[in-house]
C-alpha cells in the first residue's frame, strides 16, 4: 500500500489567522498539484514568537484543543478531503502552573480530531529553557491505526531520545511523524538529518520530520526510509515537500534487516 505525504515546511507567525490562510494554500496545493493523503505541518505551528517576547503574551496566546485554530485546520482538512497533523500551543486548567503544552493534533479527513499528544521531553539545552512556558505531558504517544498504516508522534528535540521512537515502534508504528522546530545552531544541521536517519534506521520505520523554517529554525524538513535512506527533503526556504511512501517498504526492509527480534530485553535493565 503506498499514499502521498506532503510536508508543508512554513514559518509560522504571531498571527493566527494568517498562519490559518498559510496553511489552506498549502493543503489547496498540496492536494490539487500533490495528490496529498497527509499534510504534516511543523511544531508549535499555530503562532510563534520572535525571541524576547513577554512571556505572557505567548502563555496567553494559547488555545483550548477546542478552540478556534484547531477547529479552523479541522474545517481544513474536511474541505480538502485529507488527513493533517500541526503543532500548536494547548493551554491548561492548571490553575497553580500557568505553563501551557506544547501539543500535536492528528485530524482525519472528515475533520475529526482522532488524536492527539502533549510533548513530554522539553528543549532545555543549547541555552534555551523550554520549561519556562511549557509544560510537559505525561506519557508517551501510543501510535494509532490510520488508512497509512500505523503512525507513532515524537516533537523536534524529542528525536534525541531513542527510548521515545523505540516505544512507539514497540507499539506496532510503520511511521514515526515528528513535526519540529529545530533551531539553528553549530553543528545542529548535521544533528537533524542524523537522528532523524538513525530513528528510522534502528527502528526500520518510516519518519516524517517536517521542520519550521525562519531565521530561527533551519527548515530541511526530511523523509528517511526503514533502511535509513532519505527520500525527499527540504532545502531552506518555505515550500511543500511531496514523498510517496509505501509501506511494503518496511515489511521488506524488516524481512531483511529483522533487529527489532533480535533485541534482547532482559538485558537492558
Amino acid at each position: 500500500m503506498s499514499f502521498q505525504v506532503v510536508m508543508a515546511q512554513l514559518g509560522s507567525t504571531d498571527d493566527k489567522q494568517l498562519n490559518l490562510q498559510k496553511a489552506e494554500k498549502a493543503l489547496r496545493e498540496a492536494t490539487s498539484i500533490h495528490g496529498a493523503d497527509l499534510v504534516v505541518f511543523p511544531e508549535a505551528y499555530m503562532s510563534y514568537f520572535l525571541v524576547g517576547t513577554p512571556r505572557e503574551v505567548k502563555l496567553n496566546d494559547a488555545e483550548t484543543i477546542q478552540g478556534p485554530f484547531v477547529s479552523g485546520m479541522c474545517e481544513l482538512a474536511r474541505q480538502y478531503g485529507v488527513w493533517v497533523i500541526f503543532g500548536m500551543r494547548e493551554r491548561t486548567e492548571d490553575t497553580e502552573d500557568d505553563r501551557v503544552y506544547n501539543s500535536v493534533v492528528l485530524v482525519d479527513s472528515a475533520g475529526t480530531i482522532v488524536s492527539t499528544y502533549r510533548k513530554t521531553h522539553l528543549y532545555d539545552a543549547f541555552g534555551a529553557k523550554e520549561s519556562q512556558n511549557i509544560k510537559p505531558g505525561a506519557s508517551l504517544f501510543t501510535p494509532v491505526e490510520t488508512p497509512f498504516g500505523k503512525i507513532g508522534l515524537l516533537v523536534c528535540y524529542e528525536l534525541r531520545f531513542p527510548e521515545i521512537a523505540r516505544y512507539q515502534a514497540l507499539h506496532g508504528a510503520d511511521m514515526l511523524v515528528a513535526p519540529s522546530g529545530w533551531v539553528k545552531g553549530p553543528v545542529k544541521e548535521r544533528h537533524w538529518e542524523n537522528l532523524v536517519s538513525v530513528r528510522a534506521l534502528e527502528n526500520t520505520a518510516y519518519v516524517v520530520a517536517c521542520n519550521q523554517i525562519n531565521d530561527y529554525y533551519i527548515g530541511q524538513s526530511l523523509v528517511v526510509d526503514p533502511m535509513g535512506v532519505v527520500l525527499a527533503q527540504g532545502t531552506e526556504t518555505e515550500g511543500l515537500i511531496p514523498c510517496r511512501i509505501d509501506l511494503e517498504r518496511v515489511k521488506e526492509v524488516r524481512a531483511k534487516l529483522p533487529s527489532h527480534l533480535h533485541r534482547m530485553p532482559e538485558m537492558y535493565a
